[in-house]
């Protein structure tokens, strides 16, 4: 568990595994870098990746300090760390709050990222009225956490509509992904949300078509309101492409791990690979 110092005091763990082109992997909120399961297993096989835990996440501290968690802090320690890991430029893949969070890298240090894939991802919410829903929401949420604690909040994050398709996972993965989720801590859950909430963050929906890397956004089918995002995403990057994961919801990496990753290698590689 290599842990970098990327500020005075404040330290995130990165996950470096696996041979070929290097991939830095952002995971999605109450994820970790240990939470890849069979997606990260293909990755590894022609790529290195280089797996992050976000602040709040994992390994990586959790301090209380709200300034921490605000979306450009995060993803300039995230860069930092991931530079101190021998990575000065890479390819990027980000899953849902780490998509948000990859973009946000793509927008602020472009010349960190050689390739860029999305999943389950979003450019944030444009309209004004939304995001200030969204941090209400967002506000009650983290205070659920901290007041019912982690297994409860686990039991109810496992039950909304969006994870609804997880249930058809084999049990020994549902298990993995639960033990992970009750791993986390409530303050670094709570921050989370609060710093880089959708809500929270800045919306890059103005500036998409400034990335000048390629772009491959990927959604799972069952999940239609990402693949309608995908499909945005894509048509708003000058180098975008899409791709609709067959039988996958939202955690489109989990249910249907092989053929995510040999779209993730194939694009790392600059191949052609299945495509809308």
């Amino acid at each position: 568990m290599p842990r970098y110092e990327v500020a005075p005091g404040f330290w995130l763990n990165v996950e470096v595994a696996g041979s070929g082109p290097p991939i830095a992997l952002l995971h999605g909120f109450t994820g970790s870098a240990a939470g890849w399961g069979a997606f990260g297993e293909r990755l590894r096989q022609r790529l290195t990746t280089v797996a992050v835990d976000i602040v709040g996440h994992g390994q990586s501290d959790k301090p209380r300090e709200i300034e921490h968690y605000r979306m450009p802090r995060v993803v300039a320690d995230i860069v930092t760390a991931v530079k101190m890991a021998g990575f000065e430029r890479c390819a990027w893949l980000g899953y849902s709050m780490g998509g948000r969070t990859a973009l946000h890298v793509a927008a602020a240090f472009p010349n960190a990222v050689e390739r860029l894939v999305l999943i389950g991802a979003s450019a944030g919410i444009a309209e004004p009225a939304g995001r200030t829903a969204r941090v209400a929401d967002d506000e009650r949420l983290a205070q659920r956490i901290l007041d019912g604690g982690v297994p409860a909040f686990v039991e109810y994050w496992e039950s909304i509509p969006l994870f609804a398709s997880q249930s058809s996972l084999p049990r020994h993965t549902q298990a993995a992904i639960r033990a992970g989720r009750l791993e986390c801590d409530p303050m670094g859950l709570a921050n989370s949300l609060r710093g880089m909430g959708t809500g929270a963050q800045e919306p890059l929906h103005g500036r998409l078509d400034t990335l000048d890397m390629p772009v491959l956004a990927l959604a799972g089918e069952l999940d239609t309101r990402y693949t309608g995002i995908a499909r945005a995403l894509a048509a708003a990057v000058p180098r975008g492409r899409c791709a609709v994961v067959p039988e996958a919801g939202h955690a489109a990496q989990i249910e249907n791990p092989e053929w995510c990753a040999e779209q993730a290698i194939a694009f790392v590689l600059n191949r052609e690979g299945d495509h809308e």
